[in-house]
């Protein structure tokens, strides 16, 4: 077990959260569901991407906001593309540079490690390049990063 484990608050939808992110994510699990009352799951566990989280069906007085993201790094832009799509889905929001909101209100970051190379080149003028476009996107596209950065 992690000592520190993130805890999501929900009004009912813990458990269909929990099953939503497990079947989005390589390497997760649903770890348990506590009962509560009228069949709904009080509490549930699991795992997303070998991160464990906690999370519960504790009525509508906190919402999500974007205060506090996930923030998952991506090797290809066909990740992106995928986890961008899923995450989306249903009700979802796209946001900028990067962002976006589920259709659950949580705020996720799809980044792909090109953008830290690339952001953090010596070259400060091809990365600041690079930045500008970024600041336009909603997903990040790797090539236009690429692009910006060599000056095409």
């Amino acid at each position: 077990m992690n000592k520190i484990r993130p805890f999501l608050w929900f009004d009912n939808q813990a458990e269909e959260a929990m099953n939503f992110y497990v079947s989005i994510f390589n390497n997760s699990e649903v770890l348990y569901v506590n009962p509560g009352p009228n069949g709904v799951a009080q509490s549930v566990g699991f795992v997303l991407a070998g991160q464990e989280f906690m999370a519960m069906n504790a009525g509508p007085q906190f919402k999500f906001n974007e205060a506090i993201s996930l923030f998952v790094e991506c090797k290809t832009q066909a990740e992106v593309d995928e986890l961008w799509q899923k995450l989306t889905a249903d009700g979802g929001e796209e946001s900028m540079c990067g962002w976006l909101k589920d259709k659950y209100g949580l705020s996720w970051q799809i980044i792909p490690t090109a953008l830290g190379e690339i952001l953090g080149h010596p070259d400060r003028e091809k990365a600041n390049r690079a930045l500008q476009a970024m600041l336009q996107m909603q997903k990040i596209v790797i090539t236009d990063l690429q692009k910006a950065f060599d000056g095409d």
